[in-house]
């Protein structure tokens, strides 16, 4: 689990190289870093006023990363 939370940071910089993942799986004698917060994780937003929405646009700014993915349910026939 450790490494996969290396291998979904938001930024490529902050990610493993795959020689470095390889060393990581196959000896168990490494140290390994301390992951940031992946880059797919909502925090917890503000509640905005709806009478003040417009005023409050501004003041709060978002770390997340949002995508256009969709999920597809399957389901038989």
């Amino acid at each position: 689990i450790h490494i996969g939370l290396l291998c979904v940071q938001e930024t490529p910089v902050d990610r493993p190289a795959m020689s470095t993942i390889f060393q990581m799986l196959t000896n168990s004698y490494i140290i390994l870093p301390l992951p940031r917060s992946p880059g797919f994780l909502f925090k917890n937003r503000p509640t905005l006023d709806p009478l003040n929405y417009g005023s409050q646009l501004g003041k709060f700014s978002s770390n997340c990363s949002i995508d256009n993915d969709t999920i597809t349910r399957v389901t038989p026939r």
